[in-house]
C-alpha cells in the first residue's frame, strides 16, 4: 500500500490533480482511495488529496505518505512530518525556496509559459515528474489527460511531458509501477448514490446546494438528458421538499438530498409525507453541527436527528450504507421501498463517504426496481383503502374518471378529512401495518453485512467501516459487524452476530455512541467499549488500529 499526497491552496487545482491521478493509477488496474479535504472557503485555505493505493482492494486513505507533491509552502510545513523514510518532496521552485535531501525542485510555471498555458496547469507539471519518480509510463499518462481534458489535451499533454523528462536523470525512481490488471472505475459515494437510483428507476431529482450533498445535484444536472430525468434547483430546503412531494403526488419516482441543517428545515414536510404515504427518497449526507458547524468536513451524529425526524408517528425508514459499493445498491434499494410501502425513505450518508473517490465494482443490472401497489382508479377510487397489509393501491392525476386527494389531515378511505375517533384509529393503524412487513424485507436484505469470524467484535456503520476494514488487515480472529439498515432496527440479525461475544467495541465518528445507544435500545446489549471521534475528521486507519489493540487486549 502506497500514498501520494498533493497539497496547495484552493485555486491551485489540487482535487483535479488527484482526481487525475487517480484515473491514472486505475488506469493502471490498482485499487485506490482519495481522500478530499478542503476548508470553506472559495479561495486560500489547504487544500489536500490522500491517493491511497494497493494492488487489493482498499477501503479508506492512510494518512503516511511516499510522496508528498506541494504547489505551495504550507503543504510541506502541513504534511512534510507524514513523510515515510525515504519520502520524497516535489514542489513548484517558482514559488517555492527549499533545499535538502529527497526534494525535488521543479520550475513548474516556467514549463506552463513556455506551452502559453494558465497558471493552474503547473499541478500537471508536478504530476508528470511524479509519474516518473513512481514509474509509470508516460504513455499511460498521456492516455488519460485524452480521457480527462479532451478539450485541452494537447497543452496538459505537453507541460506534463516536460515535467516527466525533466525528472528523467536527474531523481532517482522511488517506484517502479505496471500494470497489475485491468483498467477500474472511480466513483464517489455521491455518484454512487445518485447512479443507483438513477438504474432504480428516478425520475426527478430535486434539491437546493449544501455541502456536502451538492455534488449529487451537480452530476444528476450534468447527466439529465443522458439519463432522461429531470433535474430541479429551487430556492430553498422547505422548497425542496413540498416539491418533490407535488411530484411523487403525480407519479414521478422523486430524490432530494442535503445535509443536516437542511433537513431540520424539512421536517414539518416529512410528517406531509408520513400522513399523505407519499413515497419519497431523501439523501441526508452529514456534516458537523450544530449549526452550521464545519460545513466541509465529516460527522456521523445526525442518526438520533434522523431516526426521530418528523412529528407524530408514521413508518419510514433509515438506511446507512458505508462504501462506494453500498451507496449505489442502497440508494437503489431506499427508491425501491420508497414506492412499495407507500413512505418516506432517508439515506444517511456522511462527508467521507460522499466525496472519497474509490475504486467501484458494481453490477448495475442488480439494482432493485422502485415498483408500486398500482391502482386503475375510476370514479370510486379510494386513495386510502384499508388493506389487510396497510399499503393502499396508489393512482395518480390525470388518470381517466380518478379524482387523487391527499392529505395533511387525517382523513378517511377517500382522503377526505375527519375527526372521527373510530376513522382515526383505522387509518394510523393502516399505515402502522406496513412496519411489521417492512422488518420482514430489511431482514431478507443486506441490513448487516459481516466481516471475518471471532469472539472480539467491531461493531460500526457509515464510512467507518472503511477504516475499520483496513485495521482489519492487521488484526487475527477479530470479526466487523456493520449495520446498514438503521430503521426498522435488524433486531435479529444485530443479536445473532453479537450474542456470544467475549469482547465488544462500537466505532463511530460521533460523541455520545449512538450506533451503541440504538442498538442497547433495540437489543439490550450493552456495548461499554467506544471509540468515538467528533473532531470532525475522518479515522485513519494506523491511528485507529492503536486503539483498537487497546480496547481488544
Amino acid at each position: 500500500m502506497n500514498t501520494i499526497t498533493i497539497g496547495g491552496k484552493a485555486g491551485d487545482g489540487i482535487k483535479a490533480a488527484g482526481k487525475l491521478f487517480a484515473n491514472i493509477l486505475s488506469e493502471l488496474g490498482y485499487y485506490v482511495f482519495v481522500l478530499d479535504d478542503y476548508p470553506s472557503l472559495i479561495t486560500g485555505g489547504h487544500n489536500f488529496n490522500k491517493i491511497s493505493f494497493d494492488k487489493k482492494p482498499i477501503f479508506s486513505h492512510y494518512k503516511e505518505t511516499d510522496v508528498l507533491v506541494a504547489l505551495d509552502k504550507k503543504a510541506i510545513d502541513r504534511h512534510k512530518k507524514e513523510l515515510k523514510k525515504n519520502g520524497i518532496i516535489i514542489y513548484d521552485s517558482n514559488s517555492i525556496n527549499l533545499y535538502g535531501k529527497n526534494t525535488i525542485g521543479v520550475p513548474a510555471q516556467d514549463f506552463v509559459k513556455e506551452i502559453s498555458g494558465i497558471k493552474i496547469m503547473r499541478n500537471v507539471a508536478l504530476l508528470g515528474v511524479l509519474s516518473y519518480v513512481v514509474g509509470i509510463d508516460f504513455d499511460v499518462v498521456k492516455k488519460v489527460l485524452k480521457k480527462i481534458y479532451p478539450k485541452a489535451a494537447d497543452k496538459n499533454i505537453a507541460i506534463a511531458e516536460k515535467g516527466y523528462n525533466f525528472a528523467k536523470g536527474k531523481v532517482k525512481q522511488i517506484l517502479k509501477l505496471k500494470r497489475v490488471g485491468k483498467p477500474k472505475e472511480l466513483m464517489t459515494g455521491n455518484t454512487a448514490i445518485a447512479y443507483g437510483a438513477v438504474k432504480s428507476g428516478l425520475d426527478n431529482y430535486i434539491a437546493y446546494p449544501m455541502t456536502p450533498a451538492t455534488s449529487i445535484l451537480h452530476y444528476l444536472a450534468k447527466n439529465a438528458d443522458k439519463f432522461g430525468i429531470k433535474v430541479i434547483h429551487p430556492e430553498n430546503e422547505i422548497s425542496v421538499i413540498n416539491m418533490a412531494l407535488g411530484s411523487a403526488y403525480a407519479g414521478a419516482k422523486t430524490m432530494i438530498g442535503t445535509s443536516g441543517g437542511g433537513f431540520a428545515l424539512m421536517n414539518e414536510a416529512l410528517s406531509l409525507a408520513g400522513m399523505s404515504e407519499t413515497p419519497i427518497v431523501i439523501a441526508e449526507i452529514q456534516r458537523p453541527g450544530p449549526s452550521t458547524g464545519v460545513p466541509t468536513y465529516t460527522s456521523q451524529a445526525d442518526l438520533n436527528f434522523v431516526l426521530n425526524a418528523g412529528h407524530g408517528e408514521f413508518p419510514k425508514i433509515v438506511v446507512a450504507p458505508g462504501t462506494n459499493e453500498q451507496a449505489f445498491y442502497k440508494s437503489a434499494e431506499a427508491l425501491y421501498l420508497a414506492w412499495k410501502y407507500q413512505v418516506p425513505v432517508i439515506i444517511l450518508g456522511d462527508k467521507h463517504l460522499s466525496e472519497s473517490l474509490r475504486t467501484i465494482e458494481i453490477n448495475d443490472k442488480r439494482a432493485k426496481k422502485a415498483k408500486g401497489k398500482f391502482s386503475k382508479g375510476g370514479l370510486n377510487y379510494k386513495r386510502y383503502t384499508l388493506t389487510k397489509d396497510g399499503i393502499s393501491p396508489i393512482a395518480f392525476p390525470g388518470m381517466k374518471n380518478t379524482v387523487v386527494k391527499s392529505s395533511s389531515y387525517e382523513h378517511d378511505e377517500f382522503g377526505i378529512t375527519t375527526e372521527e375517533p373510530k376513522q382515526i384509529k383505522a387509518m394510523q393503524e393502516k399505515r402502522m401495518r406496513k412496519i411489521k412487513l417492512m422488518e420482514k424485507e430489511i431482514e431478507k436484505l443486506e441490513s448487516v453485512k459481516v466481516y471475518g469470524k471471532g469472539k472480539k467484535v467491531i461493531v460500526t456503520w457509515g464510512s467507518s467501516i472503511g477504516a475499520v476494514l483496513e485495521t482489519a488487515k492487521y488484526l487475527k480472529n477479530v470479526k466487523i459487524v456493520q449495520i446498514l439498515y438503521m430503521l426498522p432496527f435488524p433486531k435479529k440479525s444485530v443479536e445473532k452476530h453479537l450474542k456470544g461475544a467475549k469482547k465488544i467495541v462500537c466505532v463511530e465518528a460521533n460523541a455520545t455512541g449512538q450506533l451503541a445507544n440504538l442498538i442497547k435500545l433495540h437489543t439490550g446489549i450493552g456495548i461499554k467499549n467506544k471509540i468515538l471521534k467528533y473532531d470532525s475528521r475522518e479515522f485513519e486507519p494506523i491511528e485507529l488500529l492503536k486503539e483498537l489493540k487497546r480496547w481488544l487486549k
